[in-house]
């Protein structure tokens, strides 16, 4: 993000073998050495979330001729080949391709891993107990993570330059590793939410919930849009869209780490596809 830097410097004895610091919108931070890791890991042969009723990940064992690609079967190597659907199969990263006829790729727009991020708690409400709203308009039972939610977790933080917003949903426990989602219909974000986002300037979201968008809402991706910039229906960008900001999606947030500012380093595997397996990583920041 404009305006990070870093500078490692060697410390005494006593301390961590390397400090980094980072400047950030004109001040200095030092950054923890603790890494929590966002991401779920995906289990070819294990539970894993599942969304949009696709099928789980999954591996096999490479065979050519006499090779058997598994050790446990007499082969020299393990070698196996991988099955998965980024979107629907674990933590992923998508790009404005995601609802685009070009073919972007989330690799080009990750060029910088290094963001400012706020990572926020907010507790999703059913649609019959606000006046916030989407397109579709939801269910009554619908949970929608709500602007006035999102204000109200962020506003003691409201000043510091983040650009990366991370958003933990409660109730927040462990099967939401190994959640179907098809069986438990997950919350999703108002409009005014998407757009209250939108205008704080965040460029990369990170969210635990398996989309941004109710999985059936007839192929509309009203936050998805919001969020890009893109109008409805609209399938070719305008100068206007946000083309170089990332969505976040089936993340894990562990409820030990609070809420607050973070260095968040966001790495995503190399592939020219609109979306890809990612690893979000949060170091906690002091401010110097």
């Amino acid at each position: 993000m404009p305006g990070l830097r870093s500078t490692g410097t060697r410390s005494s004895m006593s301390e961590s073998p390397l400090a980094l610091t980072v400047g950030i919108g004109g001040r200095r931070w030092r950054v923890g050495s603790e890494q929590y890791d966002l991401s779920i890991p995906l289990a070819f042969d294990g539970a894993q979330p599942a969304f949009f009723g696709v099928a789980p990940a999954h591996g096999s064992v490479v065979r050519a001729g006499s090779f058997v690609g598994d050790v446990r079967e007499g082969g020299s190597c393990n070698c196996a080949t991988y099955v998965l659907t980024p979107h629907c199969n674990g933590t992923h990263t998508e790009c404005l391709g995601h609802i685009t006829q070009d073919r972007i790729s989330v690799h080009e727009i990750c060029a910088s891993a290094l963001h400012l991020a706020l990572l926020v708690t907010v507790d999703p409400v059913p649609a019959s107990a606000t006046t916030e709203s989407s397109d579709p308009r939801p269910d009554a039972g619908d949970m929608l993570v709500t602007k006035q939610a999102l204000q109200d977790a962020a506003g003691r933080f409201a000043e510091a330059p983040f650009n990366a917003l991370v958003v933990r949903t409660r109730p927040n426990d462990e099967a939401k590793r190994a959640r179907d989602y098809s069986l438990e219909p997950a919350a999703f974000f108002s409009a005014e939410a998407m757009h209250w986002i939108v205008a704080a300037g965040i460029e990369h979201l990170i969210t635990d919930l398996p989309s941004l968008d109710r999985a059936d809402d007839g192929g509309r991706l009203t936050a998805h849009r919001i969020f890009w910039n893109m109008r409805s229906g609209h399938t070719t960008p305008t100068s206007a869209a946000r083309t170089h900001a990332t969505v976040t999606e089936l993340a894990y947030v562990p409820n030990e780490i609070p809420d607050g500012l973070y260095l968040l380093n966001l790495q995503v595997a190399p592939f020219v596809a609109d979306a890809a397996p990612s690893r979000p990583i949060l170091s906690p920041l002091t401010p110097l």
